[in-house]
């Protein structure tokens, strides 16, 4: 038996190997054939290992093919629900072919969690951290998408808004997966040779853009927005810089000296450029790029919980103390507490009222809560015995139903 570079079985025997001409038929044809293709190439025996990883690869094409379709609907949400399952059955692929079936979540008395009759396999946030092996940045991408699929997937986003501001860590969130599939089971499993170069309305671009500035603005959209920003500027600055976690593309028009038969489109390794050709490039960017500063706000007109309970008692009938408020801030999912539900991400806040502070862990408030507190217990909609009874039930109140 022959075994590849990675130490591991020769998946296929020469016959079978990929020629350099078969990318450009690949790239026009529909996606069943091309997803026969590569099942056809698969060497894995028949098997759970096989089957996973055959499933992965399927939901990674199918991720893309939606995504590049300009009139689809769902795209972002259904980009990311299918990326992220083509990452997890890739792991779950690896670690059936090297610890067999014990990727699945246990009991405290030893046995396998069980759901609908079948064993609840690890998910991807578990799958990331039982693998150990992938770069900071590489986590930290996933990271962003396992928590915006979880914000987004009771939202319908009907337009592009939010694919413009994240289509750098979707590109990575891709790139990030092949290497993965190719460190894990040799290089004949790459995919990019089935991909072709979406098109681009340059133009359109640019009005989607302007468009998705005043969208951005409106209530629909401004909880995944501040996600966004507040995930990225919680990064330190040399995993945000990496292509690992978003890849940063210019498109410059080639104009001179191009030979008819030269590639339209040219990739540039820069590890492989001379420091000569990286200052040239460098100098490029500085034309090109908008650079984007991260600075760091001084929390302007929040408040701490004692001076928002100082004012909604100075100004309404009704006195509350710190445990009032903090059932109140539960029920109406202000911001997360441990006590009232498990394993809640600290950043997971209603921003229109409340902000984490991550620097200092502790949670600060806009003036408009101390309005909503004044409001509804001036007017009696609020009271001890509704927000105690729901606290103690674990029980949540639409906070719609209440705002003026």
């Amino acid at each position: 038996m022959k075994w590849d570079n990675n130490g591991l079985p020769s998946m296929r025997p020469k016959s079978q190997r990929s020629n350099p001409t078969q990318g450009a038929q690949a790239a026009s044809q529909p996606l069943w054939a091309i997803l026969k293709q590569k099942q056809h190439k698969m060497g894995l025996r028949k098997g759970k290992t096989k089957s996973l990883l055959e499933s992965s690869i399927d939901c990674a094409l199918l991720a893309v093919e939606i995504y590049n379709k300009p009139r689809a609907t769902f795209r972002v949400e259904s980009f990311i629900a299918h990326m992220v399952m083509a990452w997890t059955r890739l792991l779950q692929a690896h670690f059936h072919q090297t610890i067999s079936e014990t990727y699945f979540y246990k009991e405290k008395n030893g046995r396998y969690k069980v759901i609908d009759g079948e064993k609840k396999a690890w998910e991807l946030k578990t799958c990331i951290k039982e693998y150990g092996l992938l770069t900071d940045a590489v986590k930290s991408n996933l990271e962003f998408f396992i928590k915006l699929r979880n914000k987004i997937e009771h939202r319908t986003i009907h337009k592009d808004e939010i694919g413009i501001m994240i289509f750098g860590e979707c590109q990575s969130l891709l790139y990030n997966y092949e290497n993965e599939l190719i460190k894990l089971f040799g290089q004949e499993y790459a995919i990019n040779e089935s991909l072709a170069f979406s098109l681009q309305f340059s133009r359109l671009r640019t009005t989607k853009q302007q468009e998705a500035s005043k969208q951005i603005l409106s209530s629909e959209y401004r909880e995944i927005i501040d996600f966004i920003k507040k995930y990225r500027q919680g990064l330190k600055e040399d995993i945000f810089n990496t292509q690992e976690f978003s890849i940063k593309l210019m498109q410059v028009p080639k104009i001179s000296n191009t030979g008819r038969n030269d590639l339209a489109i040219e990739f540039v390794n820069w590890n492989s450029l001379s420091e000569e050709d990286k200052e040239k490039y460098e100098k490029l960017t500085t034309i090109i790029k908008d650079r984007v500063v991260k600075t760091e706000a001084i929390n302007p007109g929040k408040l701490k919980p004692g001076k928002v309970i100082n004012k909604v008692n100075s100004h309404s009938p009704f006195k509350i103390n710190q445990a009032d408020h903090k059932n109140i801030l539960a029920i109406f999912k202000i911001r997360p507490y441990k006590e009232f539900v498990n394993d809640q991400d600290p950043f997971e806040t209603n921003t229109k009222y409340c902000h984490y502070d991550e620097a200092h862990n502790d949670y600060l408030y806009q003036e408009a809560w101390v309005d909503f507190l004044i409001a509804n217990l001036t007017a009696g909609r609020l009271n001890k015995e509704i927000w105690k009874k729901n606290y103690d039930e674990k029980r949540t109140l639409d906070i719609n139903d209440y705002e003026i």
